[in-house]
């Protein structure tokens, strides 16, 4: 039977959440594209009033972004450059409108493949903060999503915050993304990268992450070891690039391009970012 409930808390709602599951809702911008959508039938949890889920914090160690938090507000924040590469996705993000009611939390839960805001949290390790009734529980996004609109949430849990730990070295971070046109578009391929300088000129960590080229975006571990080390003032970093580092990547035909074709668009990516990052860091 059809109900609505608006929660104005965390604890309201994981309080309702734990008397049966619920549709949650915030900004909308995904619930009713769905073909399974039933606005007049589900029960929906409208979380939008909760204020202590939105907002970014700096916790010195590290920063916590509330699940409510919007694409717009992650494109103004003044957030360190390990950021660059979120704060670069959520200007991409659909259009202006989509940017100002579409939140972090529901990009994450609904788990679409091409979800522009998962690479650019897996190459930040961000870790995923989860209530229910019966208490708290903290996941790396890398495990959390599962599969095409699959996530480990319980029905009885929210997704309240991410957390990222600050890097305190000198990095740079950046995302692209390949569609049929600029903005409003579904992504084809989508890279983020992002890259820390050691004191000698050389690179001391390395993240790669790459969406709607596999069920679930995926970051490139045998490409970071290889950049792991190599010096910034070496040769173009995108030489590196191997057909190998783009293996954990499974692209599936569709109507916005063939595998072969997001399979070169990710490579392409790749190696723009990598170059474009040593250039800022050299």
């Amino acid at each position: 039977m059809a109900s609505y409930i608006r929660a104005e808390s965390i604890e309201d709602a994981v309080r309702h959440l734990a008397s049966g599951p619920r549709v949650i809702v915030a900004g909308c911008t995904d619930y009713y594209c769905r073909p399974q959508a039933r606005p007049w039938d589900d029960a929906i949890l409208d979380i939008t009033g909760i204020g202590e889920a939105r907002g970014i914090v700096d916790l010195d160690e590290e920063v916590r972004i509330g699940a409510l938090t919007t694409w717009t507000d992650l494109a103004r924040a003044d957030l360190p450059a390990q950021f660059d590469a979120l704060r670069a996705a959520a200007r991409q993000v659909g259009g202006v409108q989509i940017q100002n009611t579409g939140t972090i939390g529901g990009n994450l839960c609904n788990a679409s493949p091409a979800a522009d805001g998962v690479p650019a949290l897996l190459i930040l390790d961000a870790l995923l903060q989860l209530r229910s009734a019966a208490g708290e529980r903290v996941l790396p996004l890398d495990e959390f999503i599962v599969g095409n609109r699959q996530t480990r949430i319980r029905p009885d849990e929210l997704m309240c915050a991410l957390l990222v730990r600050k890097r305190r070295g000198r990095h740079a971070s950046t995302f692209l993304k390949l569609g049929a046109r600029a903005y409003q578009v579904i992504s084809i391929a989508m890279v983020a990268a992002l890259l820390e300088a050691d004191g000698d000129g050389r690179i001391g960590a390395a993240a790669v992450a790459v969406g709607a080229c596999s069920a679930v975006a995926r970051r490139l571990p045998a490409l970071e070891a290889a950049l792991a080390g190599q010096s910034l003032g070496g040769a173009p970093l995108s030489t590196l690039l191997t057909d190998a580092h783009l293996s954990p990547l499974a692209p599936l035909d569709d109507v916005r391009g063939t595998a072969a074709y997001r399979l070169d668009a990710a490579r392409t990516l790749i190696a723009r970012a990598l170059d474009d990052l040593q250039r800022r860091l050299a």
